[in-house]
């Protein structure tokens, strides 16, 4: 494909350009200057005579396009997508990323219908053991278009922030460099949380990071590709936990329902009884720490905040809202999580051990593991809001 223009020279007036493209066949250079070319140029000629200007002032050019230039672009998230639908999604993102909202609605319109259209085929597949296995085959191929369009909804969000996500982490040569090479970004991720949910991600920086969350910002951390992707999967589900909870914080302090502060941290045995969670640790990241010397002050009776609020809440809500809704969020965390780390290699010993032989230490700045931590839970927070929109689309959590 070559793109082509025209140039109007009128004398005192600023240059006029427009640009229009010619599509030929990749073995044929004629171009309208040539005489292969004469007929489309005469046709050419003819178009623009019609709007007005003058053959004499027109000057045809034709530049070729780049076919390599979009190839060395860096993807804008780290996971690809694998199904056409979430590979056409991911495409309109790129190139127009303002049509992604209505293109994905569309696309669960049509999943909607396709449902309606086979509402019976449950019960055929229960008579008919080949007809389940394909009705099997294509709820797996649905599984992973509701995967793709969460995914894209949740990359959109991050991009409509301009915020750029990190890249595959990849090893350098020499093992004492850090891996890090991404921008600090946390001016704009300030800008997606609510002041009581920025509070709590500060609690969470200073208990995964330690001293170093005020550290010298180039100090270096050692640890296992293993261990890092760890903290990225449960930072994801912190970050959608606390989603969950601020909204309802939010809407009961409008209605102004919310509960006041008890006169003792009884509370505290509430998280402790809580289920192990498959990624993260619930009780050490929502307790309350020494750090929150503002609410500590606060007297018996006041407005409680978002961390004081889900001490409080009952045992059954707070194990609700450590729960994740759907299968397919928890895929997404998985595939983004071995998107940006790799796929680890576990294998089971004779004796019980478990061993991965694929894990590698790397090395990362604190200000890149900060980066790592902010991602990811804005990820789990924008990742709430794609699975509740979908949802409310397409109907497909499990009763």
């Amino acid at each position: 494909m070559s793109l082509c223009g025209v140039v109007s020279r009128d004398v005192g007036r600023r240059p006029e350009l427009r640009v229009f493209y010619h599509h030929r066949h990749p073995t044929t250079t004629a171009s309208f200057l040539t005489p292969d070319g004469a007929s489309r140029f005469a046709s050419f000629k003819k178009c623009f005579l019609s709007i007005g200007l003058d053959a004499k002032r027109l000057r045809v050019f034709k530049v070729k396009t780049s076919e390599t230039s979009d190839k060395s672009q860096s993807p804008i998230a780290p996971l690809q997508m694998e199904s056409p639908i979430g590979q056409l999604l991911f495409q309109i993102m790129e190139t127009h990323p303002h049509l992604l909202p209505s293109t994905i609605e569309e696309q669960l319109e049509k999943l909607q219908e396709e449902r309606n259209l086979h509402g019976d085929e449950k019960t055929r597949a229960l008579q008919d053991v080949l007809y389940r296995r394909i009705l099997d085959v294509r709820e797996k191929e649905k599984k992973k278009i509701l995967e793709e369009i969460i995914y894209c909804a949740v990359v959109h969000k991050f991009l409509e922030k301009n915020i750029s996500l990190i890249p595959v982490i990849v090893k350098t040569t020499d093992p004492s460099y850090p891996v890090d090479s991404w921008q600090d970004q946390e001016h704009k991720f300030v800008t997606i949380h609510s002041s009581d949910t920025l509070e709590m991600i500060r609690s969470h920086l200073s208990l995964t990071l330690g001293d170093r969350v005020d550290g010298p910002l180039t100090s270096i951390v050692q640890n296992s590709k293993v261990n890092i992707g760890k903290l990225y999967a449960a930072s994801i589900m912190y970050g959608y936990f606390l989603k969950r909870a601020d909204q309802r914080f939010q809407l009961e302090r409008r209605m102004k329902i919310l509960p006041r502060r008890a006169n003792d941290d009884s509370n505290q045995g509430r998280i402790d009884n809580l289920k192990p969670n498959l990624f993260w640790d619930m009780a050490s990241l929502v307790q309350i720490h020494p750090n929150g010397e503002e609410e500590e002050a606060s007297g018996f009776g006041e407005e409680v905040g978002l961390r004081r609020y889900i001490m409080q809440l009952d045992p059954e809500t707070l194990q609700r809202y450590a729960t994740i809704r759907s299968k397919e969020v928890i895929s997404v965390i998985e595939k983004q999580t071995q998107a940006l780390f790799g796929r680890p290699d576990i294998k089971i010993s004779d004796d019980g051990s478990v061993n991965i032989s694929n894990d590698e230490t790397i090395a990362i700045s604190s200000n890149g593991l900060k980066m790592l931590i902010l991602e990811s839970v804005a990820f789990g927070s924008f990742l709430w809001d794609a699975e509740g929109y979908v949802e409310s689309k397409y109907h497909f959590f499990s009763s």
